[in-house]
């Protein structure tokens, strides 16, 4: 039988069960492989990852985790050649990343960690992807490696608070003279978050092929080409808008922050304005489809404009 690839929990494998073989977790729909640690594609995103001790850079700190991308290994788990995003299973966490695609961890007892179970294997819950990097070992190859959080733990914020001995690199406009300055305060929020739906913006981005329905032009990163899924009436509280296709366009970084600040619009037909000069700029492009709703159009109109 295929694997049915699923974002998410799937249904009857609550947080904490537990499974003796890899044969088994496939079987049930938690990971696709029986050896990779990776269970995710390029072009669909990541779904799982197993942590079993194949990578001694991993770091499993229980709602934090770095955790070592897939490759570059011989027979006996030594290191040979770089890792490389052309890699699918590495590929498929930095899509995962993007599109912001909850994936499942699952704990091997060849872990060396205090969260690993005694013997076979552990689903630990819902992670997410908050960033990748590439790392050079003392051997000299470089490994690719990504940050996660667990779902809805005090670390799931957008600058989650790291534990002692996780160094990340400097990322690009980090550089400078900081010998005066101390580091960043930090204040402890306790927050609700809104879960998406991975399966609403999987859908929405595969109508469009990634690209802007405002600009038609997609972000092309070293992982393929790149989109954001934009809710039209917001999700939470105030607004309340629904997590649905007919809600959530397919925009590029820069139109997305045009449109959530007002700079554009959209009218009941279709047509976009730039809010800023009143000119009717183009045509939203849309697919058959996609349903968007008139209703959501229309609230987002009213609330950046005086009409």
């Amino acid at each position: 039988m295929a694997y049915q690839r699923t974002f998410g929990e799937i249904p009857g494998h609550p947080e904490g069960s537990t499974y003796a073989t890899r044969a088994e977790m496939r079987k049930h729909g938690l990971h696709a492989h029986n050896q990779a640690g990776i269970s995710g594609t390029k072009k669909q995103g990541a779904d799982a990852i197993v942590l079993s001790g194949g990578y001694p850079d991993d770091q499993d700190y229980g709602d934090i985790i770095v955790y070592t991308g897939h490759g570059g290994q011989d027979a006996n788990k030594k290191q040979i050649a770089d890792q490389t995003l052309d890699d699918n299973g590495n590929a498929g966490l930095v899509k995962s990343q993007l599109d912001k695609l909850p994936v499942r961890v699952i704990r091997g007892s060849e872990e060396d960690s205090e969260f690993a179970p005694a013997s076979g294997y552990q689903y630990g819950g819902l992670y997410r992807v908050v960033r990748h990097w590439f790392k050079t070992r003392a051997d000299g190859f470089k490994v690719c490696q990504f940050l996660m959080v667990k779902w809805g733990s005090v670390a799931d914020v957008e600058d989650p608070q790291l534990p002692a001995g996780i160094e990340l690199p400097v990322q690009a406009g980090d550089e400078g003279d900081t010998a005066e300055v101390g580091p960043v305060g930090r204040t402890k929020h306790v927050i609700n978050k809104v879960q998406r739906r991975a399966d609403v913006v999987r859908n929405v981005k595969s109508w469009y092929k990634n690209q802007c329905q405002i600009c038609r032009k997609s972000v092309d990163l070293p992982s393929g080409p790149s989109s954001e899924a934009a809710h039209i009436r917001p999700l939470g509280v105030p607004h309340n808008g629904p997590d649905h296709e007919s809600n959530v366009l397919c925009l590029c970084p820069n139109d997305h922050l045009r449109f959530d600040n007002g700079a554009l619009y959209i009218t009941s037909d279709f047509k976009i304005v730039d809010n800023l000069t009143g000119e009717v700029i183009g045509d939203l492009w849309v697919q058959s489809e996609h349903k968007i709703g008139v209703e959501y159009i229309n609230y987002h109109h009213e609330s950046w404009t005086k009409e």
